[in-house]
């Protein structure tokens, strides 16, 4: 009797537990510095697609035609914003917003955030779930400190005479400030514990989701060892909620201060598992559109030993990197929709092609995101500031909308995304 209660026994555990490891076995994975999927390197050409979760609410049509057109591309890995933060009166935001106030949710957004997981688990493509934001489009660190000080938040341009570096400074408090963190750190537990209305499946079990980020480019503001404090303690407490997903910060990197150690030390931290950067060489000051014939060539030059300097940090890091976002403005800058692409697809080929080289070569980069997918997206009027209402496109509410959208009319951009994602997508090692 005791032998045959324990064959029900097993078998129920073997009922049970088969799914599970067999489900298990999809997770993005990492050996050194490479990711790894089904125990076979894995590498990808991704995009951004940061109003994933909206769309999926809004016009679930629109986001089935999206996923479409990115898969026929190629295209695996969608990096996505977790997290949006009200009120929807606040500015230059993206609205509606998932947390309308702290710890007060939009579940019509959470039900699109599932959908949009399910429909790629069908397409068999992943996630990157960004949780925060340094940048206030989304509310972000700023929203966060707003509802814990009451302090008004100090907006960069477009407002009238905003500053940048007195908004960064404002939003960096975040990382010495405990009761903006606890509720951030509410938001996380919701969001991974959470069970997919549509699925049944845990978000801490779902192999869709490639890995949760802490936030888009946390700058610390000369708050170094409180930043590193926090992506510590933050990297530390979504592992403990979840031991199958990876992990990363969403860093630009070194950014504009060659000199800086910044990545290194930051990516070294346990529980973050792959490295990350970001180029922008027009934000920057390395290229301007209105002089491409005097700037592109230099600008693309530092573009790639940017590249080049982190993958070698990363190397010896011994965990992957992935650029995971890069743009550049359509030709002479300007906003148009049918406006030529000529650089863009220049720069493009050229970093797409370095990317395949490294990977080919079996150094530390592992893939990449172009910044920014806008598929049938288009602007209310060129160079226009988002409003409810508006298409989402590939540019964030608080930017010109159309500086640097792909859309699903970029032909010429299109045949060079598809391209090198055939490249990378067939990298065996």
């Amino acid at each position: 009797m005791l032998k045959k209660a324990y064959s029900v026994v097993s078998l129920l555990l073997l009922v049970f537990l088969v799914p599970y490891l067999a489900m298990s076995q999809d997770f993005i994975q990492i050996k050194g510095t490479q990711f790894l999927k089904n125990g076979q390197p894995h590498y990808f050409m991704g995009a951004n697609f940061w109003y994933g979760m909206n769309i999926a609410n809004s016009d679930k049509e629109r986001l089935i035609r999206e996923l479409d057109h990115l898969q026929a591309l190629g295209i695996n890995n969608l990096r996505v914003m977790a997290a949006s933060e009200g009120p929807d009166t606040a500015p230059w935001r993206m609205v509606p917003a998932l947390q309308v106030d702290a710890g007060i949710y939009n579940d019509s957004l959470l039900i699109g955030l599932d959908f949009l997981l399910v429909e790629l688990a069908k397409r068999k493509m992943h996630a990157v779930l960004c949780l925060n934001n340094m940048w206030p489009w989304s509310g972000g660190f700023a929203q966060y400190i707003n509802w814990v000080t009451g302090k008004p938040i100090p907006y960069p341009p477009p407002a009238a005479g905003g500053k940048w570096l007195k908004y960064m400074k404002y939003a960096a408090q975040f990382f010495s400030n405990k009761k903006a963190q606890t509720l951030y750190n509410n938001h996380i537990r919701h969001i991974v514990n959470r069970q997919n209305s549509i699925s049944g499946i845990l978000y801490r079990e779902d192999p869709t989701i490639f890995s949760w980020q802490l936030a888009n480019e946390p700058r610390p503001v000369l708050n170094n060892w409180k930043y590193r404090r926090w992506i510590r303690n933050t990297a530390a407490f979504i592992k403990s909620l979840d031991k199958l997903h990876l992990v990363s910060i969403g860093s630009e990197g070194n950014a504009f201060l060659p000199l800086s150690t910044k990545f290194k030390k930051e990516h070294r931290i346990n529980n973050i598992d792959y490295t990350t950067i970001h180029i922008w060489i027009q934000n920057w000051g390395w290229y301007d559109p209105t002089q491409s014939e005097k700037t592109f060539q230099s600008s693309l030059n530092k573009a790639k030993k940017y590249i080049l300097q982190h993958t070698k940090i990363a190397e010896k890091l011994h965990k992957p990197l992935v650029l995971e976002e890069f743009g550049i403005a359509r030709d002479l800058g300007s906003y148009q929709v049918d406006s030529p692409t000529t650089y863009r697809d220049q720069y493009y080929q050229e970093i797409f092609s370095l990317i395949t080289i490294l990977a080919q070569q079996n150094e530390a980069i592992a893939g990449c995101n172009f910044w920014a997918w806008s598929g049938e997206g288009r602007p209310r009027m060129p160079k226009a500031i988002w409003k409810a209402g508006d298409d989402f496109t590939g540019d964030p509410p608080f930017e010109y909308q159309g500086w640097y959208s792909i859309y699903d009319t970029d032909l010429s951009t299109l045949k060079i995304i598809r391209k090198h994602a055939v490249d990378l997508n067939s990298i065996k090692k």
